[in-house]
């Protein structure tokens, strides 16, 4: 695994987020990610082979193992962890396309000292629904695998004892599974802590909405200061661009805006 890259994915989610994003992203990345790395599939790295039925007819055992375990719980918590962080990054790729758009409106129309995107990270708009389903389908991926995890196993444990009586087994078998008890306590932190996430995401997105909601009725006498202020914010980066290059005159002039002292 490339680190570095890994840290500025990071960075990039850390950035972008909300009080409740960060604090989500640190349950994950600590709590799923890492135990999920450094502990969870060492238990689970002799699931087959210790699976032991009282039995030496070939190919009963591997026919009882996989009804008892249909999809590895290492596997099913792969996917999960990708599911869940794939929307962050599409975050980080909608605020790549603003910056992007603004910097070809500087270079090609940009000299009338008007911006498209005066702060690319800040949500508004598309940037907003963006972020907002994004938390909506982290919370939905979470809920669906903790349904397929409640429906493959009961209760989310797993019994020392199971029998089987599938064919090519020659009657009922007992099967003991490998180390119950600790693959028990590392499903169920898991579970605790795609919980959390659920409720954090679900918060996130409740604060969000109601932001939203106090702002709508302002929205109207707002709407001139924050135009003034993206053009004052725009004309601000223009004069600098012109101090720097040397082509203070050529800027445009715009009424109710007064020249910066160099």
């Amino acid at each position: 695994m490339n680190w570095g890259v890994f840290e500025g994915l990071l960075s990039g989610v850390n950035k972008y987020s909300t009080a409740f994003g960060r604090i989500w992203l640190s349950v994950v990345f600590i709590f799923r990610l890492l135990v999920y790395v450094v502990a969870a599939e060492q238990v689970w790295s002799d699931n087959h082979k210790d699976f032991d039925c009282n039995t030496r007819q070939p190919g009963c055992t591997n026919v009882c193992y996989d009804h008892f375990f249909p999809v590895s719980h290492i596997r099913l918590w792969a996917l999960q962890l990708i599911l869940v962080t794939c929307p962050s990054l599409l975050v980080i790729m909608h605020v790549a396309y603003r910056e992007a758009k603004e910097q070809r409106h500087r270079a090609t129309g940009g000299g009338d000292g008007r911006c498209i995107y005066p702060n690319p990270g800040k949500k508004r708009g598309g940037l907003w629904w963006t972020y907002l389903l994004s938390l909506i389908f982290k919370a939905g991926v979470d809920v669906v695998f903790l349904y397929i995890f409640y429906h493959l196993y009961k209760n989310y444990t797993l019994p020392r004892l199971v029998k089987c009586e599938l064919p090519p087994c020659p009657n009922v078998v007992d099967c003991f599974i490998s180390r119950p008890t600790e693959k028990n306590i590392f499903t169920l932190f898991m579970v605790v802590t795609a919980c959390v996430c659920v409720m954090l995401s679900l918060v996130e997105a409740a604060y969000l909405i109601g932001k939203r909601c106090l702002r709508c009725p302002e929205k109207g006498l707002s709407l001139h200061p924050a135009s003034q202020q993206q053009n004052s914010c725009c004309i601000h980066q223009a004069l600098d661009a012109g101090e720097e290059g040397g082509q203070l005159n050529s800027l445009p002039v715009i009424p109710g805006f007064k020249k910066r002292n160099s």
